[in-house]
């Protein structure tokens, strides 16, 4: 039984927006001046090559990394001047599956839950919503792939929040499954709420803009002035 579009269970989104981000891994210069826009219920999808920095601003648009140039924005206000803020209303997905062998599925999604400060309220409701209600009680360690990919997925669903960053969220998912989420996403952005993903699958995001990540990759015989602390 999916979840059902009742009242947002979040504060109300505001546009989320990068001006100028300059991210540099290792020394060198991933990507340099990258630009987005994001009005609530909208949906950015990151494509380009693997290696263009698609993981990397996922993980600079959750704070996990820190742009070494240029700013990100909620409602015109830089989102480094309250990192906590900005961290209660973003719910990132990456490629690792988080799941803790020795706890069952529930247990795994509700520690999730408790730990963003939802409690249990929509635990039952994040497990339906992604088909994983009958597996409840299952060992983490007995779970497939698609399986523990659809329990991190349902955190999304226990613990609200406005933005959604979610990186390849379709791995080892099949067809009935990217159906489910494609629905939670539909929902979630009926409420206002907003998504970012990358994704090397066919997923159905109505209305969402595309950001060619491979576009902001410096040019070769200017990268090498691009390192830590270097501006393009």
């Amino acid at each position: 039984m999916a979840a059902t579009i009742d009242t947002p269970r979040f504060a109300a989104p505001a546009p989320f927006a990068g001006h100028g981000l300059l991210c540099v891994r290792g020394e060198r210069a991933v990507f340099a001046a990258l630009e987005f826009r994001l009005e609530p219920g909208g949906a950015l999808m990151l494509v380009g090559p693997n290696g263009a920095g698609k993981s990397s601003l996922l993980r600079l648009m959750a704070l996990l990394l820190r742009p070494t140039a240029g700013t990100l924005t909620w409602d015109g206000t830089d989102v480094a001047e309250d990192p906590e803020a900005h961290g209660e209303r973003v719910r990132y997905v990456g490629h690792l599956d988080a799941i803790k062998p020795v706890l069952d599925l529930r247990e795994n999604v509700a520690f999730w839950a408790r730990l963003a400060g939802a409690g249990e309220t929509y635990l039952d409701e994040a497990l339906a919503t992604f088909n994983l209600s009958h597996l409840a009680h299952l060992p983490g360690r007995m779970l497939s792939a698609g399986q523990k990919r659809r329990t991190n997925l349902a955190r999304l669903i226990a613990a609200p929040a406005p933005l959604w960053l979610l990186d390849e969220p379709t791995t080892a998912l099949d067809r009935a499954s990217i159906g489910l989420l494609e629905g939670a996403l539909a929902r979630h952005r009926a409420q206002g709420g907003m998504v970012v993903l990358s994704t090397h699958q066919d997923i159905a995001l109505p209305g969402a803009e595309i950001l060619a990540v491979d576009r902001f990759m410096p040019d070769l015989e200017r990268s090498g002035a691009l390192f830590w602390g270097d501006a393009p």
